[in-house]
């Protein structure tokens, strides 16, 4: 069951079908009942004369929005859809946040990166997990959990140095931002590969760093 909130632009959105009358709460729901994935509720936005504020209180937020409410986000986090019900019935408009290095960890690449490897994976006949978009332009592609600390190693025996490219790896004591979660005004993150019955196994990050290392080298 794919979960999805917005269409973007680029080479898996034909296939992203509408799903707006999704709350915030029934898709947190989803994530913890169908994909098994943890979540918790971030900040969320409030409207001050019109204008988006994260509800933070910090006028100059990074991500507005988006970001954890509180310092013990990592016990708060949940796989149990019951608790995940729970928690957005008490705020029903926070951000859904997921933690890295428990069911999955992500590699982080510019958007541009991201679609000429998506391009790449698709010709190789890779394998794949879900991608995700954000509107600060990266997107986040799903591998299996301890990924993020093989990958320096990989990128090194790839023969790249692993400072030289934008990729970043995000493991245990990260998180991620899920759909339909909004930056401000800044847009929503999205699908690029929505979660489905033929990605519910996560690729070993050795299988996508080559094509990401490669994009990443290119977009340089």
């Amino acid at each position: 069951m794919c979960i999805v909130e917005d269409t973007i632009v680029g080479t898996e959105a034909a296939q992203i079908p509408l799903q707006r009358g999704a709350s915030l709460l029934e898709t947190a729901v989803r994530y913890a009942e169908e994909r098994h994935w943890d979540v918790f509720p971030g900040t969320w936005l409030e409207a001050v004369d019109g204008v988006q504020h994260c509800s933070c209180g910090d006028a100059a937020c990074a991500l507005p929005g988006a970001h954890p409410a509180r310092e013990d986000w990592a016990t708060q986090a949940t796989g149990s859809a019951t608790v995940a019900r729970r928690l957005w019935s008490q705020q029903p408009t926070a951000s859904i946040l997921m933690p890295t290095g428990r069911a999955f960890d992500t590699v982080s690449v510019p958007e541009t990166a991201g679609f000429l490897a998506l391009a790449r994976v698709k010709r190789m006949e890779l394998s794949l997990g879900p991608v995700t978009s954000t509107p600060d332009r990266r997107m986040h592609f799903f591998v299996l959990p301890g990924g993020a600390a093989k990958a320096p190693d990989l990128l090194r025996k790839l023969g790249w140095v692993p400072s030289s490219l934008d990729l970043v790896t995000l493991g245990e004591g990260s998180y991620v931002a899920a759909p339909p979660t909004r930056y401000g005004s800044r847009g929503a993150v999205q699908w690029a590969c929505r979660p489905s019955a033929a990605n519910r196994w996560l690729p070993d990050v050795e299988e996508v760093i080559p094509p990401l290392a490669y994009a990443c080298g290119r977009d340089r």
